[in-house]
């Protein structure tokens, strides 16, 4: 995909991943339509990008809304006439175990979010998008494809948007591409700090810091790029976690063991 004068929306835009990404497609000469709840900061990422020389809409959107959703896809076609690329960005996580949690209603919370919220964006944007041959991204994990500690109702969302996406890839195949960005830590975004917690509410979790082998917000955001003007349909970040489909196919135990050290080194 050439870059220069597609339109994309971009999900989560308001912070981390969504906003380095509508900042460095704007510097490739994409037009963006920045998308999250928060006005104020949509504006503010819009504002700056509009004043360093990009294009750039902000559209306030909660996207567990479908009518929202088909509103966020409408004000892209008003401005810009045409849709490219949808990426699928905003998100939350958790960080407990499951037996320790006392409410699970966030569950709900999560699967809103990261999975129905995906789906009603898909949806909306599905008939654009094959009018131009564009493309969806989903701004995904490692543990889309297997499971992990502390992670339960986040790994069950991004689970279903992994088998969402695949169907939707068989059926549409040639009409749109697929990118799937399956990522590790990634330092710079709120994804931590916004996590639930084992009593059902969002907690600071500054204290738990990234390791070495986190990726940072800049590189993940160039290697998701590449991947688009590659036309890829994955791309792992860090290219170790390629091995992870593999290793959870042949050699579940040995992939277990991996998971849980690091989990320990980030319990910290």
């Amino acid at each position: 995909m050439i870059i220069a004068g597609k339109v994309f929306i971009i999900t989560g835009a308001s912070s981390g991943i969504g906003e380095e990404l509508s900042r460095v497609l704007a510097q490739r000469g994409a037009r963006v339509v920045c998308a999250a709840r928060r006005a104020d900061e949509l504006k503010r990422v819009c504002d700056s990008i509009n004043a360093s020389g990009g294009s750039a809409l902000a559209v306030q959107t909660d996207i567990t809304n479908l009518d929202a959703c088909h509103n966020m896809v409408q004000e892209t076609l008003k401005a810009y006439g045409q849709l490219d690329g949808l990426i699928l960005n905003a998100g939350i996580s958790m960080w407990s175990r499951f037996e320790d949690i006392s409410d699970i209603s966030f569950f709900q919370d999560l699967m809103d979010v990261n999975y129905h919220g995906a789906v009603n964006c898909c949806h909306a944007a599905l008939p654009h998008l094959k009018q131009t041959q564009g493309k969806i991204v989903s701004c995904s994990t490692a543990q889309a494809i297997m499971g992990f500690p502390n992670h339960s109702g986040y790994v069950a969302s991004k689970h279903a948007l992994h088998g969402f996406l695949e169907t939707l890839d068989m059926e549409l195949r040639g009409e749109i591409t697929i990118l799937e960005a399956v990522l590790s830590w990634i330092r710079g975004t709120n994804l931590r700090g916004n996590a639930f917690g084992a009593d059902g509410k969002k907690h600071e979790h500054s204290a738990r810091k990234h390791t070495s082998e986190s990726v940072s917000l800049e590189d993940c955001v160039a290697q998701i790029i590449q991947a688009i003007e590659r036309d890829k349909k994955t791309v792992y970040i860090p290219g170790k976690l390629g091995l992870v489909p593999f290793l959870n196919t042949f050699f579940k135990g040995f992939l277990q063991r991996k998971v849980m050290r690091a989990i320990d080194k980030n319990e910290t």
